[in-house]
């Protein structure tokens, strides 16, 4: 485990090379945090890579061609250490490779790149996944970021809002232990912000599911969009753990989600899997701006 920085004349962040995990975004010129620093009272981590498997499976398994394999929350890359790939003045690049401990749990062997680029004021957080194999493989991969809410000295969460780029509403699908109900929320928005009331996440994550938003931006009490991260992932997450008023929010673009709360069949057909042919190469990436 090792600890690798990189810098411009703007930001600077540090990257963990357990989990390839950003563990520290800040703006040089104010001396400023804006990630949050993984006190384990309300979370250890600050900001996770989520693959093969975004959220949970149900009852901690899954089956494959009639086989069931163990697989916890979030699947297994944010806790293996991984190998610095390349690290120049503004871009670093870690890479981890399934071994025989990841296809008792995932049986597919895969390349995973995770790279962080600064430009500006933003980091570019990029994902790569290479398929070595013959066969198709299926996976989910998502990011798991946590930000400082508040972030001004003197206020408090319910202080904050959360802009989206859209239009009147955000509908949300609502978390059961974990895993989708066929429950929904409808959050009613005014110039697509909103408010983050006490109990926002009292009943878990917000899940906001079929390209309803692709920006989402932290507002100070003054009016200020803080932090925005950017995202072509076709849902994400909001989250913060439920009824601890923990000093944080997550904002998380996914390819994948849990399973619903009643979903028995393959881990290839599960909502919005990924698929790779042999020998091809998944790529996104998604973008921090603060300022």
């Amino acid at each position: 485990m090792a600890l690798f920085q990189i810098s411009n004349d703007k930001i600077t962040i540090q990257v963990d090379s357990m989990g390839a995990e950003l563990k520290s975004l800040k703006e040089v010129a104010a001396d400023r945090e804006y990630m949050w620093n993984g006190d384990p009272k309300y979370w250890k981590r600050t900001s996770p890579v989520l693959f093969p498997l975004v959220g949970g499976v149900r009852e901690g398994v899954y089956r494959l061609d009639g086989k069931e394999y163990p697989m916890g929350q979030h699947g297994l890359a944010r806790d293996m250490e991984f190998k610095l790939k390349s690290q120049v003045a503004h871009e670093i690049w870690f890479t981890l490779e399934s071994d025989e401990n990841t296809l008792r749990k995932y049986p597919y062997p895969f390349v995973l790149e995770l790279g962080y680029e600064l430009a500006d004021m933003t980091v570019i957080v990029k994902w790569r996944v290479k398929n070595p194999a013959k066969d198709t493989m299926y996976f989910s991969i998502g990011g798991h970021p946590a930000f400082l809410c508040p972030i001004v000295e003197g206020t408090k969460q319910s202080d904050y809002r959360i802009k989206f780029d859209t239009g009147d509403k955000v509908i949300s699908s609502c978390l059961e232990s974990g895993l989708v109900s066929g429950k929904k929320i409808t959050y009613e928005l005014q110039n697509g912000v909103l408010p983050v009331t006490e109990y926002l996440f009292d009943g878990d994550a917000l899940v906001i599911e079929h390209d309803q938003a692709h920006r989402a931006s932290l507002v100070a009490p003054d009016g200020r969009e803080y932090l925005t991260v950017t995202f072509d992932a076709p849902l994400f997450g909001i989250w913060s753990p439920p009824k601890k008023q923990a000093p944080f929010i997550c904002i998380e673009p996914w390819y994948g989600r849990c399973d619903a709360e009643d979903y028995t069949g393959d881990w290839r057909e599960r909502e919005w899997m990924q698929t790779l042919g042999a020998g091809e190469t998944f790529a996104a990436d998604y973008k921090i701006t603060i300022g």
